[in-house]
Parts: structure tokens; sequence; C-alpha cells
């Protein structure tokens, strides 16, 4: 009777060998990555909105006069009366009506509102009442916007109250004898009274409003 040799064993295939062990992957995040990428979009669309903003105020800017811009630079200058380029709710109220606009109370808040920010303490460890501020670059934007936006009949008349002294309606010889002085002009007598003859349709001796809007609009 032949006798039974043992068999070597086969190799398990699922045995626990590391080398059938496959190697760990680290899971994805897609909540996280999807996340960050609409966080990404979301800063790339307001750098897009600032630059475009930043284009159109540049291009408002360049539609006003140099004198009119510098009518802007002096009304900040002259009422930011602590000198730190921030003007507030009072400071603003009174160097928009130097520039021709005497806005409600309401409307004044709602410039701050929109283009101010709140002031930051001085010394943390004092009490701090925050108020709202207009750094000059946002009052030279709103005041660029509201100029551009103004008929031109207002900027006439705004000129006609200056020549006007006592609001009587009319721009006599007077009224010129004295604008001529404070600008330097050395206009004769004679002169003076031609100016006066050539618009004054009516014959009264003095030029009215619409007599001035006609010289300046023809």
């Amino acid at each position: 009777m032949a006798s039974s040799a043992a068999h070597p064993a086969f190799p398990s295939r699922y045995g626990s060998s590391a080398l059938g062990k496959l190697p760990e992957r680290p899971m994805t995040t897609f909540g996280t990555s999807t996340s960050q990428q609409r966080g990404d979009q979301q800063r790339a669309e307001r750098e897009r909105e600032r630059l475009e903003r930043e284009h159109l105020e540049r291009e408002a800017q360049n539609q006003l006069s140099e004198e009119q811009k510098e009518e802007i630079r002096e009304a900040f200058t002259l009422f930011d009366l602590d000198k730190d380029q921030k003007i507030d709710y009072h400071e603003l109220k009174v160097a928009m009506k130097a520039l021709g606009f005497d806005l409600p109370k309401a409307e004044i808040l709602s410039i701050l509102q929109t283009h101010g920010s709140l002031s930051e303490p001085p010394n943390p460890n004092v009490p701090h009442h925050p108020r709202l501020l207009l750094p000059f670059k946002e009052f030279q934007s709103v005041m660029t916007q509201r100029i551009l936006a103004r008929d031109p009949r207002e900027e006439i008349l705004r000129a006609f109250e200056l020549f006007d002294e006592g609001g009587k309606g009319k721009i006599n010889l007077n009224d010129l004898r004295r604008v001529a002085r404070e600008l330097g002009e050395g206009l004769e007598e004679e002169e003076l009274a031609a100016m006066i003859e050539e618009f004054d349709m009516d014959s009264d001796g003095a030029i009215n409003r619409e007599e001035f809007l006609g010289i300046c609009l023809q």
C-alpha cells in the first residue's frame, strides 16, 4: 500500500499578507472644495465690480471742469474741521450746502449710511460713541454724480444770485460795478452800462433772471 505524502499547502489568495493590501486613499471632501470655489468666484466678482465702479467714477470726474473739481476739494477741506480727511453729519451738511445742495436730514443720513463708515475709538480704554464718517474719496464721488445730474439752469441761477446783491431779482449797474471790483476787472462805467443795455430786453435798466439765463444759454 503506497504511503500518502503530505502535499505542501498552497498560499492563500486572500491571506492577510501585506503584499495584497491596497493602499488607503484619503477621502475627498467635495463639500469643502465646492465651498472654496464658490468663495473664490465671489471674491473675483467683488473685485470686478470694484474695478468697474472705479472706472465709472474716473470717467464721471473727467466730465467736471477743473473749477468744479477744485470747488469740491475746497468745500471738503474747509469743513473737515479736525483735518482727518473724513467729515461727519454736520460737516457734510454744510459742505454740500456750500456747493449748492441744501439737503434734508434724512438724505444726508442716507448718504452717510451708503458711503460712509463708523469711526474707530482713538483709545480702546476710553468709552467711544461711534459716528458715521465720509472720507474725501467718497465725498468726491457723491458730489461728482450730483453736480453732473444737476440742471444747468440751476448753476446759472446760482451765479445770478452772486451778482444780485440783496435778492432783488435783478442785476443792476451797481451789482456789475461791485462784481467787477471784486474780480479785479478794470472796466469803465460806460462798458458796464453797455452790458446792461445790450441784454436788458424789457428796458428797465437791469437784467432779470430770464434775461440772465438767455445770456448764458445762448
